[in-house]
């Protein structure tokens, strides 16, 4: 028989209690503990102490474990390890930047320089921000004065950090030493001494198989404290700095998001001893953002090392996209095999091979510029195939306007109708943000019937009608025509289908020429276009032809018109005219660059008690539904 001196100790517990436990089971099983009290006794406090330490370090190891593993790894400073083992370089916050046109109205001087860290100032929400150079920039003059074209200007203050080389110093370490620093404004200048001001410029090496014993790179990591250090070779695998040198760390330290948007600005002081300087606004200010997030860090690491440095499917396209344009929100990528891209005809489905389409939603919520777009397809260039051509495209938005109507029990509430209506707003709302806004979300008609139901107990039912709506922006006074892609059906049972109340299609106003009539469309059933005015409620047709309507496909064509001004849409003062339709099916899909959003603005939502359900015995016979089928409506 098994002496019970021997027995063993539970080791598969960590939890306090459970230690403690175990500890004592395992000593009431020693004969020297038999009859003991280890309730009763200062026995009790020192098995708290053993459990406790127990349990912290089994808490520890179970957290250094998490942290050995990029999946499980809740600490920066491990995540970032993790990528960089996995040679992924995290991208730093960024400073917001505008282009700008200066001009040094002096005709005394032949050129001029412009150096880096010259400052200009704007104002936002009643806020002084500081935007600066990042180099020296020399013009001539034109014999008036000296421009300066399409200059770009970083939110935040130009720094310098200086280190002198000592190799003594084992410990030695060139750093950023401000969280919000820029790193892409970064500038790496190694001077000889103190004495020698022969300097180098070093670039930040991309390609290590490309480099030499003799290569002026330097390499760049975060560390510590979300901070960057920049670190140079050993001789061997690219050029060593040596004792005495001099290293020059240039850069912009930023408010990071604050000043996007800015797009007035002007200069601080002279600008090469000329005062009489015109400043004025290409491209207002975007591209501010926060360092990257652990979990951007944790997917993107992963997707750059599959990679292995070049672009080919689409997943590499989408990768090297927000690792090159880190202001990117979400992005659609597709082959030129399914599709292709015009300006004036947007995606369509004639293939255009040796393209590659890249759609980029940004996180300010506006279209990237076309520098912006220029600068990615530079930078993308280097990683993708030879062969092929990237093409950034804009996203098209299909607003969906929502007509919700809606039963309630008024028994099992104390809310108003008002007060109802207010909240499935909220959840309208909500769904918005959640569930559409981005590039492949599905609009499901009976998971938002679903959500208005669970808004509150006392909702019933509801029906909730959907318009498709897509905006585009006319050239006014002169003829051109245009086309709108809802890439879904529209609703069109039979030819001549709702031909005498405006068919499916519907539109804001507008007025062509010199007519001074508002105009509107709508179409006949059969695929034509036609533009209306109203004479009191009386629809009269300008133009029975004005277009195209293809049902199947949701392509709607405009003929060549002159639209000379645009009705305000929304109440506001519009550059767009809005396109309606009615889809054939309540599941609305985007397809390839498009983005499914909810038009908050124009959504109606309107409640009715429940004459049955609250026991009303004659309410049967006067009970009213509302119609499934949307009209159509002018916007």
């Amino acid at each position: 028989m098994a002496n019970s001196d021997n027995r063993r100790l539970d080791v598969s517990e960590f939890d306090f209690d459970d230690v403690k436990t175990n500890l004592k089971t395992f000593l009431k099983a020693q004969a020297k503990f038999k009859d003991y009290n280890f309730e009763g006794s200062g026995m009790s406090a020192l098995l708290d102490v053993l459990a406790y330490n127990t349990h912290y370090l089994g808490f520890n190891m179970n957290m250094l474990a998490n942290e050995m593993f990029m999946d499980t790894a809740s600490l920066r400073s491990s995540i970032v390890s993790h990528a960089k083992t996995l040679g992924y370089e995290v991208t730093s916050c960024r400073a917001p930047y505008a282009e700008v046109n200066i001009v040094l109205n002096d005709s005394s001087k032949s050129s001029a320089t412009m150096s880096a860290g010259t400052v200009f100032t704007t104002t936002l929400n009643e806020v002084d921000y500081q935007f600066v150079t990042i180099e020296d920039i020399q013009k001539s003059s034109t014999g008036v004065e000296i421009p300066f074209n399409n200059t770009k200007i970083y939110e935040g203050t130009y720094v310098t950090t200086r280190y002198t080389v000592d190799s003594s110093d084992v410990d030695q370490r060139f750093i950023l030493p401000e969280e919000n620093s820029d790193t892409s404004t970064l500038t790496v200048i190694v001077q000889n001494s103190s004495t020698d001001t022969t300097s180098t410029t070093y670039t930040k090496a991309t390609d290590i198989s490309q480099l030499s014993s003799s290569s002026s790179v330097y390499y760049l990591q975060e560390v510590e404290a979300g901070k960057n250090e920049v670190y140079f070779g050993d001789g061997v695998v690219s050029k060593a700095v040596s004792d005495g040198n001099i290293v020059l760390l240039k850069y912009v330290v930023t408010n990071v998001t604050a000043a996007n948007g800015a797009n007035a600005f002007s200069n601080s002081g002279a600008i090469d001893t000329v005062t009489d300087i015109t400043v004025t606004t290409v491209n207002k200010a975007v591209g501010g953002s926060v360092a990257e997030s652990l979990n951007s860090i944790k997917k993107n690491a992963v997707l750059d090392y599959a990679s292995q440095g070049r672009c080919v499917t689409t997943d590499d396209y989408v990768l090297y996209t927000k690792k090159l344009f880190p202001q990117t929100q979400a992005v659609m990528v597709f082959g030129g095999d399914v599709g292709s891209y015009d300006p004036s005809l947007g995606v369509t489905s004639t293939a255009s091979y040796g393209r590659v389409y890249i759609s980029v939603k940004s996180t300010t919520g506006n279209n990237l510029t076309e520098a912006q777009k220029a600068l990615l397809v530079s930078d993308l260039k280097k990683y993708n195939v030879a062969s092929i051509t990237p093409v950034i495209i804009d996203p098209e938005i299909v607003y969906l306007i929502l007509d919700v109507n809606f039963k309630f029990d008024s028994s099992r509430t104390t809310k108003e109708k008002a007060t109802l209506e207010s909240d499935i707003t909220t959840t309208l709302t909500n769904y918005n943000n959640d569930k559409l806004k981005t590039f492949n979300n599905v609009f499901r008609h009976s998971e938002v019937t679903t959500t208005i139901d669970d808004t509150d107990t006392s909702i019933l039912s509801n029906i909730t009608n959907v318009t498709m709506a897509s905006l585009f922006t006319p050239t006014l006074n002169s003829s051109v025509g245009y086309n709108v892609y809802f890439n879904n059906a529209l609703y069109n049972p039979h030819s001549g289908h709702n031909a005498s109340s405006g068919g499916v299609i519907g539109s804001s106003g507008f007025k062509v020429g010199s007519d001074t009539n508002e105009m509107f469309f709508d179409d006949d059933g059969a695929g034509n276009l036609r533009r209306y005015h109203l004479v009191g409620v009386t629809r009269t047709y300008d133009d029975t032809t004005a277009g195209t309507v293809n049902y199947t496909t949701g392509a709607i064509t405009i003929k060549a018109i002159t639209i000379s001004s645009i009705s305000n849409v929304d109440g506001l003062s519009s550059t767009k005219i809005r396109i309606t339709g009615i889809p054939d099916s309540k599941d609305i899909v985007p397809v390839r660059n498009q983005i499914l959003e909810l038009d908050m603005v124009n959504i109606k939502v309107t409640g009715e008690i429940d004459t049955i359900a609250v026991g009303d015995t004659g309410a049967s016979s006067t009970y009213t539904t509302a119609s499934s089928s949307p009209s159509n409506t002018s916007y």
